[in-house]
């Protein structure tokens, strides 16, 4: 058996970028379900681990990033997802959760042997972590109402990809909970 954990993929965000425009129409979309899963996880006390991208600032922590965020013209965001005291953060600064990063370790430190995947973009990021996520041997779970994206059909293969190239379960959030993974 092994635990599940939530994993908050850059939503810690200021939206100043190129796509920003598209992506924020889908992230008030999603913000709902990543609301829901934070309210369930945190309720039976199952790990809670945001990744976010560091973007491109080499000297920041999880406090200095959440503060810009807060700070920036949509924290209303931000503001409903803030990580709690009992939240775990890990920076990236690549697309997958994984890459560079010591949430493998993490993990398995926790004994999480499923996570569930939301947060931006379903087909980069939600992608990309859903194949390394896979690839160590991790049931993966995605939120499909809880991710949001750019462009909705690449969204769309992305979640028929991880689907079938993945085994990924794909379900709305009401229907995820946090209880024990059977270990394989």
């Amino acid at each position: 058996m092994g635990r599940t954990a939530l994993i908050v993929i850059d939503m810690l965000n200021t939206y100043e970028h190129d796509d920003a425009e598209a992506l924020m129409a889908s992230v008030r979309t999603a913000l709902p379900g990543v609301e829901a899963l934070l309210e369930r996880a945190r309720a039976v006390e199952a790990p809670v681990v945001y990744v976010n991208d560091n973007f491109g600032r080499w000297r920041s922590h999880h406090g200095e990033i959440l503060d810009v965020a807060l700070s920036g013209p949509h924290a209303d965001l931000v503001e409903p997802i803030v990580p709690d005291a009992e939240s775990l953060f890990v920076v990236k600064a690549r697309h997958s959760v994984f890459y560079g990063t010591p949430l493998a370790y993490l993990l398995g430190q926790l004994g999480a042997r499923r996570v569930v995947l939301c947060g931006q973009v379903t087909e980069q990021c939600v992608l990309y972590s859903a194949l390394d996520a896979h690839i160590r041997h991790l049931g993966v779970v995605v939120a499909t109402d809880a991710v949001a994206h750019i462009d909705a059909g690449l969204a769309d293969a992305a979640l028929r990809m991880m689907e079938r190239n993945m085994a990924a379960e794909l379900r709305p959030s009401g229907d995820i909970g946090f209880e024990e993974a059977r270990s394989d």
